[in-house]
């Protein structure tokens, strides 16, 4: 009895790993789905296409610093990176009911949690910032964010926001 409770634990202990080592592409396939879906609107296109290219980003810049990085980091940046951007969504709405003030205000927050938690210190700004730097873009975010860091920074600050 005790050996077929071992056994079951190690296998779902396994599955749990297993799963683990997928969210980083279940959030970049699920941004996927999204952008080449027909019926998506400019707002979901555009906000999931970000989500593509800061995982993208990621990928490109451990590859070109050979660094060496576990699943772990992958999937906690990207689940990191989907909450960011769902409660900066909620925020906003949020905040459109209170005044243009309260959203540029959100706006900002979320923002500057992005511009001050860098992942690689990348100093190709023009590139890192290219989504900052874009007044039309609903999503005005740094590339290069250690998105753990950005997402602990506006979950703080937001308590004192909307209040």
């Amino acid at each position: 009895m005790k050996q077929i409770f071992i056994t079951a634990l190690i296998a779902a202990v396994s599955f749990t790993a297993a799963s683990a080592q997928n969210l980083y592409k279940k959030v970049f396939d699920n941004a996927t789905a999204v952008v080449n879906n027909a019926a998506s609107n400019d707002q979901q296109i555009q906000i999931n296409q970000y989500k593509i290219t800061a995982l993208n980003y990621i990928s490109n810049q451990v590859k070109k610093r050979k660094l060496e990085k576990n699943a772990y980091f992958y999937d906690s940046q990207a689940v990191n990176l989907a909450s960011f951007i769902t409660d900066f969504e909620t925020a906003i709405i949020k905040a459109r009911g209170i005044s243009t003030e309260k959203r540029l205000e959100v706006i900002g927050c979320y923002r500057d949690a992005s511009l001050n938690n860098p992942l690689f210190g990348d100093d190709d700004k023009e590139t890192t910032y290219v989504y900052v730097n874009d007044k039309q873009t609903y999503t005005p975010f740094s590339l290069d964010t250690d998105w753990e860091k950005a997402y602990d920074q506006a979950t703080e600050k937001m308590k004192t926001i909307l209040k």
